[in-house]
C-alpha cells in the first residue's frame, strides 16, 4: 500500500480513474446531460456532445453506457480518430467483430450490413466516436451516408460524436452540413462549479473508506480554482496533495499544501 493511503486510513486511490461504472460520480448539471443522452438514443437520434480537455466527457459516455439497457442496444466505441476513411471503417468492423475486408467499398458494406442486421435482432446499434475533433475530412465526409438505411426512411444507427470545442465549429462548415443537420442534438459539456468540485472530493474520499474531512475548505476552493473544474486535473492535483500532505505528517490537506503542489505544475499542466 502507498504511504499515503496508510497514512491516512485509505483503502484505495480515491482520485483513480480505476472505478466501476456504477459508481461513477455525476453532478447534477451532468446528470441531466446523461438523461437527456439518454433520451435522444432511445429515439434513434444522432447528437454530438463537445467540452474542453478534462471537463468529463469519457465519464459521461461511461455513464451513457450503463444506462442504456444491454438488451435493446449495442454500443461500439472507437476512440482512434486520425484514420483516413477506409482505416476508419475497418476499425469499426474490428470493433463490431467482424473481418474487415480489403476495399473501402467492401467493409463499408460489411459495417451497414451488420447495422441492418441488428435491427433484425431488435437491437438499436451506437456508435460512440471520441476524440472526434480529430476526424479526418474525408471520414465526415461520408459519416453521413452511414445515416442513410432504406432510402433515408430508417433510423437504423445512433452516432454520437464527442470531441473537443472545435468539433463544433468543424462541423458548421458548409461541407459538413449533411452530417451536422443528421446531429439532432448537440450538447456541451461545462467545467464542474465550486459546489461540485467539494461534492465531488467528498464522495471520493468516502468511496476511499474515509472516515473524517481530509481537505480542508479552503483547500477545496484552491483546488478548484487551480483545475476550473477540470476532473481530470483535479484528479492528479488532489493525489499529489494528499501524498505531499502524507509526507509531512499532515492529519490533512490545508490550504498551504494545495498551494504548494499547484507551483510545482507548469502553467500548460493547469489547463
Amino acid at each position: 500500500m502507498s504511504f499515503h493511503l496508510d497514512h491516512f486510513g485509505l483503502s484505495a486511490e480515491p482520485f483513480s480513474k480505476e472505478i466501476d461504472d456504477r459508481d461513477l460520480w455525476l453532478p447534477p448539471s451532468k446528470r441531466a446531460l446523461v438523461d437527456e443522452m439518454v433520451e435522444a438514443i432511445e429515439a434513434r437520434e444522432s447528437l454530438v456532445l463537445t467540452g474542453e480537455p478534462g471537463v468529463g466527457k469519457t465519464c459521461v459516455l461511461r455513464a451513457l453506457r450503463h444506462a442504456l439497457a444491454a438488451d435493446r442496444f449495442r454500443l461500439t466505441y472507437c476512440h482512434n480518430a486520425t484514420l483516413g476513411r477506409r482505416d476508419f471503417y475497418r476499425q469499426l468492423c474490428l470493433a463490431l467483430g467482424l473481418q474487415p475486408s480489403a476495399t473501402a467499398a467492401a467493409v463499408f458494406y460489411a459495417v451497414t450490413t451488420q447495422v441492418e442486421d441488428f435491427a433484425k435482432e431488435r437491437l438499436h446499434p451506437v456508435f460512440l466516436l471520441d476524440e472526434a475533433h480529430l476526424l479526418h475530412q474525408d471520414t465526415l465526409d461520408h459519416l453521413h451516408i452511414l445515416l442513410n438505411y432504406a432510402w433515408d426512411s430508417k433510423a437504423l444507427l445512433s452516432l454520437v460524436l464527442v470531441g473537443l470545442s472545435d468539433l463544433e465549429d468543424r462541423l458548421r462548415l458548409r461541407r459538413n452540413r449533411s452530417l451536422y443537420s443528421r446531429l439532432h442534438r448537440r450538447m456541451v459539456l461545462d467545467p464542474l462549479a465550486p459546489e461540485d468540485t467539494a461534492d465531488y472530493v467528498r464522495l471520493r474520499l468516502e468511496r476511499a473508506a474515509g472516515s473524517r474531512e481530509l481537505f480542508a475548505s479552503d483547500a477545496v476552493s484552491l483546488l478548484h480554482e487551480a483545475t476550473s473544474g477540470a476532473l481530470r486535473d483535479l484528479d492528479r492535483i488532489a493525489t499529489a496533495c494528499l501524498r505531499a500532505a502524507a509526507r509531512k505528517k499532515r492529519k490533512a490537506v490545508d490550504r498551504d499544501v494545495v498551494s504548494r503542489v499547484v507551483k510545482t505544475f507548469a502553467p500548460e499542466d493547469r489547463t
